[in-house]
């Protein structure tokens, strides 16, 4: 491995000697890919980093091999499964899994969008967003670093600061006046209107902290701290508006006593004893994710990959990812032996993983116990968490596609219509033409009819009664009591398959896609011309890969989607 330059959380501050130079080189790589949106050019990894292109392809190929990241050309892409590391701080934090659903509720009532924040250094972090869909709307994403000094929470944390993290602050504001070093905010534009020390006295004495268009113009939000058991702050939650709806005085006015109402509701949740176990994570009925989905790669894994791809491999990277994704719901607090029984290293090896990553700022220690900080979420999160379902499927239709030279498609129940939402076509000289956002009746689709049958049988039973079933080729199904037995055999079978009763000629097979908590949420196909394949062929040569690629895409959501709120498209 090359010996370039590796990360150092501040200038200065001296790496440990038993630091682990591959594992801080590949943080490095996670983390300007995350600053960057989640895409860059390999050349462009390599002079971000300042590291040789060789180092940076053995890096991304180890990532690639793990999932966290796709190679596609010259470029390097953040995959979804690398949110297992994000996923592991937020269940550790246990704030999003109990109060995000109130903070849902809450942006619900007040019709403005609600965030969940907590201190990460001088910087203040997301764990949560409920947005509303506006032409104006809250752009922030779960994980996004804003700092303290710009918005409606930091001076709420600020309060808290002692005069280490003071002096912290003032040298970061004096070597980036503009915060440039925050990517998820505009560059400053003008001296602040008022000294930051002043408004953290004032917002400690009221209780509540406002953001005068601190981020950008016509940007404002009202902030409140959420204390938990010990009377520390656990979060802050804010509302944010634009100033075509409210002033800041006005947002205070409006806002401040439903805020604290909800706030007095979210600490008496943080009282209530921690169940045993791992906790619900996107909703109070989602069932904990299990195997891959919940925690990384072991050191049995990574060896047995190191033994088959040899120097291409990047073994101590691998080590050191699966020792983040150990923490998580119920498992806030882990002592190097439970870490490395855990992960399956020597005590050795975790030790110095975990070394490097307290130096680096994502595990912090106490006594003999580590915790993950919210620095985690720096490691792709943030785009990662603005994924679409249609985004998720994508490179998996992609490689489907490719292997079977069929144009294949992703769709979801819109009324008694299937939407497409994402699709792969094949070049052919005779080939389905179908764009994004065609629609067409459900019941004469091989897609709609495995929606249909994922319905709750009253939603289902309503389908049938009131649905136009106007035959669209001699060959459809129609007759509400025949369409009900298909259905009924789509749900048992688990695959439907169309043979020219959306138009002649026109062969099709599709699979459920399902979320988290087993609710089928879209629907998969591969979509050919009666002349290239019989029905035998279809089932024996279409189906199983075509299985195969919604298992890979529901591994994926589940893992994006536990904390992450994944639209369609």
């Amino acid at each position: 491995m090359s010996t370039g330059p590796v990360p150092t959380p501040d200038a200065g501050v001296a790496v440990p000697a038993e630091a682990v130079a591959p594992l801080m080189r590949g943080i490095d790589v996670l983390r300007r890919l995350t600053d960057a949106g989640g895409t860059l050019s390999l050349s462009e990894l390599a002079r971000a980093t300042g590291l040789a292109r060789s180092t940076v392809d053995r890096i991304c190929a180890t990532l690639a091999h793990m999932g966290c990241l796709r190679l596609d050309g010259r470029d390097a892409t953040l995959a979804p499964p690398l949110m297992a590391v994000g996923n592991a701080c937020l269940g550790a934090l246990r704030v999003p899994a109990l109060l995000g659903p109130r903070a849902e509720r809450l942006a619900d009532e007040l019709d403005e969008s609600v965030s969940l924040a907590v201190p990460d250094g001088d910087g203040i972090r997301f764990i949560h967003q409920a947005t509303r869909r506006r032409a104006m709307s809250l752009s922030f994403r779960i994980g996004d670093l804003l700092p303290a000094e710009r918005t409606a929470p930091g001076p709420l944390f600020a309060g808290a600061w002692d005069e280490d993290m003071w002096a912290r602050w003032r040298a970061r504001r004096a070597a980036d006046p503009e915060d440039r070093g925050f990517p998820a905010v505009p560059p400053r534009q003008e001296p602040e209107k008022e000294r930051f020390e002043e408004r953290v006295a004032r917002a400690g004495a009221a209780g509540w902290a406002l953001d005068d268009q601190l981020i950008e113009p016509g940007l404002v939000a009202l902030a409140v701290p959420v204390r938990g058991p010990g009377g520390a702050i656990a979060c802050v939650v804010s509302v944010v508006s634009h100033t075509s709806r409210h002033t800041a005085a006005s947002l205070r006015e409006a806002m401040l006593g439903r805020l604290r109402a909800a706030v007095t509701e979210m600490e008496e949740a943080l009282r209530e004893p921690a169940p045993d176990g791992p906790a619900p994570g996107a909703g109070p009925d989602a069932p904990a994710p299990t195997g891959a989905q919940a925690k990384g790669p072991d050191a049995a894994w990574a060896a047995e990959a190191k033994q088959r791809l040899g120097r291409d491999f990047v073994e101590s990277l691998a080590r050191g990812l699966a020792v983040l994704t150990v923490f998580g719901a119920g498992r806030a607090e882990l002592n190097l032996t439970e870490i490395a029984a855990a992960t399956g290293l020597a005590r050795a090896t975790a030790r110095r993983a975990l070394i490097t990553l307290e130096h680096l700022g994502y595990v912090a220690s106490r006594g003999r116990g580590f915790r993950l900080t919210p620095r985690v979420l720096a490691l792709g999160f943030p785009p990662l968490s603005r994924l679409t379902l249609a985004e998720i499927a994508t490179p998996h239709m992609r490689a489907l596609s490719a292997e079977l030279h069929d144009s294949v498609s992703l769709t979801v129940l819109d009324g008694d219509d299937i939407r497409y939402t994402a699709r792969v076509a094949t070049s052919r000289v005779m080939s389905v033409n179908i764009s994004v956002g065609t629609r067409f009746p459900a019941f004469a689709t091989s897609m709609g009819r495995v929606l249909l049958a994922g319905l709750a049988p009253d939603a289902r039973a309503a389908f049938l009664a009131r649905a136009d079933l106007t035959p669209l080729t001699p060959r459809t199904v129609t007759g509400a009591d025949r369409l009900g037995a298909l259905l009924d055999d789509v749900q048992r079978q688990g695959h439907a398959l169309v043979d020219g009763e959306l138009e002649e000629g026109l062969r099709s097979v599709a699979v459920p896609v399902r979320d988290l908590a087993g609710q089928v949420v879209a629907a998969v196909n591969v979509a050919t011309h009666s002349s290239r394949r019989d029905l035998a062929r279809v089932t024996d040569e279409v189906l199983p890969p075509l299985l195969a690629t919604a298992s890979r895409i529901e591994a994926d959501l589940h893992v994006a989607g536990r904390f992450a709120r994944i639209p369609a498209a």
